[in-house]
Order: structure tokens, then sequence, then C-alpha cells
């Protein structure tokens, strides 16, 4: 009966992660609906997704302990900040830019290729060349990236100079947001730490883009759209990623988190008709490989 029941709750913790990285995947697409079609702007969508987003965990999280106890300490607090600034709102601003610019399927792929950021600091900061697995993984991201951004053509990109821009952005700041608040997820739980990122980003980038300054064409399917970005991609989908790490392994869930990538690529080439050729599909294929080599990698001991 044990088995079954560990069994069962492994099969919900496979489910509730592939929901989860379906919803950020659409959510993407959704956006580039919202950019193209009814001419919203990434800067309201960002402020309005991470403020409304950001109070709703704290919401949630409150429910459980005191939220603002993480600003006791001076590191903490600096910390958080640093998270919430650079790494929240950095990831939020340039993922959105990057479908502004050209479209979800790319952005997403791209925000992907972030593993290989990682490694480098990594490498950088132990003063220390990566191993093997790590080498062959740069080598599938860098050929995978040159396939997503000139469909195999020398010459000239297949995407704009910018959309390539905001998604290599995208993949470094999803590298800070990764190695940054380490020591915060230590100690706090993650509801916490990305609520108060989200509000922290949120708040600041309303400086330069209030909340109320609002362009684009409203109607009940922009509407939906909106909520479906906040609540669906972004509360929802986060949600389903955590609760799917008390039942399966992270290695498990990195690798299942690829169908974010897959499914913004595929509704945006169904719904939106984004030119997806076989040079596109193998460069997101290239990508993608390096989240299951670097899943299967297993960690250097350490004295």
């Amino acid at each position: 009966m044990e088995g079954v029941q560990t069994s069962s709750k492994r099969a919900w913790g496979l489910l509730l992660v592939i929901i989860g990285a379906t919803m950020w995947g659409v959510s993407g697409t959704v956006a580039q609906y919202l950019f193209q079609h009814k001419g919203f702007n990434a800067e309201w969508l960002v402020v309005v997704r991470m403020l409304v987003s950001g109070l709703l965990l704290l919401a949630i999280a409150s429910k459980q302990r005191n939220i603002f106890a993480i600003w006791k300490t001076k590191e903490e607090r600096t910390s958080l900040l640093l998270f919430g600034v650079i790494g929240m709102l950095g990831v939020q601003y340039t993922y959105f830019a990057a479908i502004e610019a050209g479209n979800a399927a790319t952005a997403t792929v791209l925000q992907y290729t972030s593993p290989i950021f990682i490694i480098g600091y990594l490498a950088l900061q132990a003063r220390k060349w990566p191993v093997k697995v790590e080498m062959i993984s740069v080598a599938l991201v860098i050929t995978g990236t040159f396939f997503l951004a000139t469909s195999g053509n020398f010459n000239e990109l297949s995407i704009t100079g910018w959309a390539l821009f905001w998604g290599i952005g995208a993949a470094v700041t999803s590298a800070f947001y990764t190695i940054q608040p380490k020591r915060l997820l230590a100690k706090w739980s993650s509801v916490e730490v990305v609520g108060w990122g989200m509000v922290i980003g949120g708040v600041s980038f309303s400086f330069i883009h209030p909340p109320w300054h609002i362009a684009g064409e409203w109607s009940l399917l922009s509407l939906c759209a909106v909520l479906f970005v906040i609540i669906f991609g972004t509360l929802i989908a986060f949600y389903c990623y955590l609760e799917s790490l008390k039942h399966i392994s992270a290695s498990e869930a990195i690798v299942l988190a690829s169908a974010e990538p897959l499914s913004a690529a595929a509704l945006s080439v169904l719904w939106l008709h984004v030119t997806f050729g076989w040079t596109e599909w193998l460069g997101t294929i290239l990508i993608i490989a390096t989240v299951f080599l670097l899943s299967q990698r297993k960690p250097e001991v350490t004295s």
C-alpha cells in the first residue's frame, strides 16, 4: 500500500511540474498576442504582473508565518533588494521585452540557455575549467542558438537584433535569479522570497512605468489574456512547480520544465502563425538537450 501511495504521489508531482511549465510557456504566447494584436507593451504588463502576483504570493505566505521577519537583518534586506531589482525585475522585463521584439517561442528557448551562464560563473568562481559534460552543453547551446537566431544562414539573423539581445539578457538575468538568492532560500520559504522579489521589482519599475499608464486595446479577450498571464502564467504555474518538488527530484523537475519552451513554440506556430522551420526546431532541441545532460550530472564531492 505504501508503494502505491509513493507511486501515486510521484505521478502527481510529474503532472504538476508539466502543468506549471506549460502554463509558463502558454503565458508567453498570450503576452505575444497582447503585444502584437492588442497594442499592449512589455513595461505595463511586467509591472502589473509583478505587483499583483507578488501581493497574492505574500498573502498566501502570511497565513503560515510573519512575512516581515525576512527584513530584520541588514544582510537579508540587501540580498532581498538585489534579488527583487536585478533578479526578479531583470528576468521578467528582459523576457517580455524579448517576446515584444520577436516572439514567445524564440524568447523562451533563448532564456533556456541560462545554464551555460551558470556554468561559466561557477567555473570562474572555482577557478577551473568546466567538466566534460558541461563543455558539451556549452557547445550544444552555442550551436542551438545559432540555428535559432539565423535559421542556418551565416549571413543574416532570422530574428531581430533586439529579440536576440533581450533573449540572451533573459538568460543572464535568469542565471542571476537562480544563483543569487541561495542563502535566502535556505532560511525562508520560496513563496516569501519570490513574493517579496516581485513586489520589490514591481514597485521599483513603477517609477519608470507607473501601472496606471495603460496602453492597449481593452476588450473582454484582452482582459482574459492579462488575467491569464497574472493568475495562470505566474501564480498557478509557480505554485504547481513548487508543489511538484515535494514529490519528485529537482533534476526530474528541471527536465520536465522543458515543456515550457516546447509549449511556447507549438502554440506560437499554431495560434499566432509564427514561422518556425526545421532549423528553429533543431536549435530548440539542442538547447533543451543541455537541460537533460546537466540534470544527469552527478554533483562533485567537496571537502
